[in-house]
């Protein structure tokens, strides 16, 4: 039976409607500006956060020394004593068997410190920063210092929506030291663990201590056997050891640092926070010369915080003096206050301060944080080795930044990309960033890559510095884990 003329037309609606419905949304412009949510941002951050195979030096009392930790771990709001603090984890681990102590109120927490660059260039791009927090390290002559400043950096191109939706891994980057390590996306030494919840970047870690000609004091390596060689040996129960770049045979290894929000990864290692009640469970007592079978390695989660948290420690109203030295203070133009994860602004827009240099109450160290950090402005030199015998180090693509007397591959300099002429050896504009192309120049001075120009960060533009953002929620007093 013909349907009569006054059915036709709602049918026909319908279908069309139905029809739309199973039609796959149109692919969004890659040259169109757009941005990512918040959760997105946090989401990917989660997504790619490192697995860090980690060697120990945990005998001679120093069980502990090896733990990520934050800046606040002691909770006494006091940055220049934290290596004076660290120093008596063992005492923490030992009282940690016995029920309340002293040591009950501290929060280890192991933390790594992050920040999320967001911009257009041809699709939308990223670059991902972890900052490993460690409370002292020893350098190779046997010198104590305060807050170590290794990281993991990633370029992740063609970011499409939530992560895990096709996009990929340009180049990883990592800290050995003054050297900038990297690999670009299809090099062997680049291996992730795959999972549904994470793709995790492997990363093996030396102990805290010192060595001679030797991996030492926190360095980054790449590890270049796949996450299938550690499945099997976890499996077995077979020994406990890691080939990285660089380097001639495996090293040992006595922990595993995996993201707490990664619930794949952290079943997989069956992975457990540090907290007082189980501290000493979660301890290793290993030297570093000395090898451990799968089932003597910690497993310890570690959580994700924003590197915006610290940032205003260093302002100059922001009671830096606590923190940080007085001697050579930065200056930045800021076009936007930094924000808290409410969108609350805790260090004004304009002509800004911050002061760097790290205050030590042992007056063993006065290395810079992050406000001179060349890898918080992109201005790094990339060396594909690395090397025990120290150097890559050098600064002079950072001077010429600063100076802005050398063009990018664009043909502009700092100043020029940025819109502040007078900013050349003067002051920094808050979102000077250089994007590393990955690919290693010998010329001294001389980066491949660009400086992301003048209003790249606005949304409208796509952008998003989160340099100067938080992002994740402090959970003030808690402990590792607790919501």
């Amino acid at each position: 039976m013909n349907p009569s003329p006054k059915r036709v037309g709602p049918l026909v609606v319908l279908a069309l409607l139905l029809a739309g419905l199973s039609w796959p949304a149109p692919a969004r412009a890659q040259s169109q500006p757009w941005s990512l949510t918040n959760a997105q941002r946090q989401a990917f951050l989660r997504y790619y956060a490192p697995v860090i195979f980690k060697r120990a030096n945990a005998n001679d009392g120093r069980h502990g020394y090896d733990w990520l930790t934050n800046f606040d771990f002691d909770q006494d709001g006091d940055f220049s004593n934290n290596k004076l603090h660290w120093k008596q984890i063992p005492q923490y681990v030992d009282a940690s068997r016995t029920g309340p102590s002293a040591f009950d109120r501290w929060r280890v927490r192991p933390t790594l410190y992050t920040s999320l660059i967001e911009y257009m260039d041809g699709g939308k791009n990223l670059v991902l920063v972890y900052h490993l927090y460690h409370a002292l390290d020893k350098n190779a002559a046997g010198d104590y210092q305060l807050h170590d400043w290794e990281r993991v950096e990633m370029q992740v191109k063609n970011v499409v929506g939530n992560p895990g939706s096709g996009e990929s891994v340009a180049y990883a980057v990592v800290t050995q030291h003054k050297r900038n390590v990297v690999r670009q996306q299809g090099n062997t030494d680049l291996n992730f663990m795959q999972t549904p919840t994470g793709s995790h970047l492997l990363i093996w870690q030396a102990e805290w201590s010192d060595k001679l000609l030797a991996a030492h004091g926190q360095e980054l390596r790449f590890v270049t056997e796949p996450y299938s060689f550690f499945a099997g040996r976890m499996a077995s129960g077979g020994k406990a050891e890691a080939d990285v770049n660089n380097d001639d045979g495996r090293k040992k290894l006595h922990y595993a640092f995996v993201p707490e929000d990664s619930a794949a990864a952290v079943a997989a290692f069956n992975a457990q926070p540090v907290r007082y009640a189980n501290a000493d469970a979660q301890a290793s007592r290993y030297d570093n010369g000395s090898s451990a079978n799968w089932p003597a390695v910690k497993r310890v989660t570690y959580e994700l915080q924003d590197i915006a948290d610290i940032v205003p420690t260093h302002w100059e109203y922001g009671g830096w003096a606590t923190h940080w030295l007085p001697d050579g203070p930065q200056y930045f133009f800021l076009e936007s206050p930094v924000v808290n994860e409410a969108g609350q602004a805790e260090v004004s827009a304009g002509m800004q301060r911050f002061f760097s240099k790290t205050r030590d109450l042992e007056n063993e160290d006065d290395r810079e944080g992050y406000p001179s950090k060349k890898w918080f402005f992109g201005t790094f030199e990339l060396n594909d080795k690395a090397s025990d015998t120290g150097g890559g180090g050098s600064n002079a693509f950072h001077d010429n930044a600063w100076a802005s007397t050398v063009v990018d591959s664009r043909g502009r300099t700092r100043a020029s990309a940025s819109g502040y002429p007078t900013s050349a050896n003067s002051f920094w504009w808050q979102h000077d960033y250089f994007v590393h192309s990955g690919a290693v120049d010998s010329s001294d001075g001389v980066e491949q890559g660009f400086w992301l120009p003048g209003g790249w960060y606005l949304p409208a533009n796509g952008g998003f510095d989160g340099r100067w953002a938080q992002l994740f929620d402090d959970r003030p007093g808690l402990e590792s884990g607790a919501r």
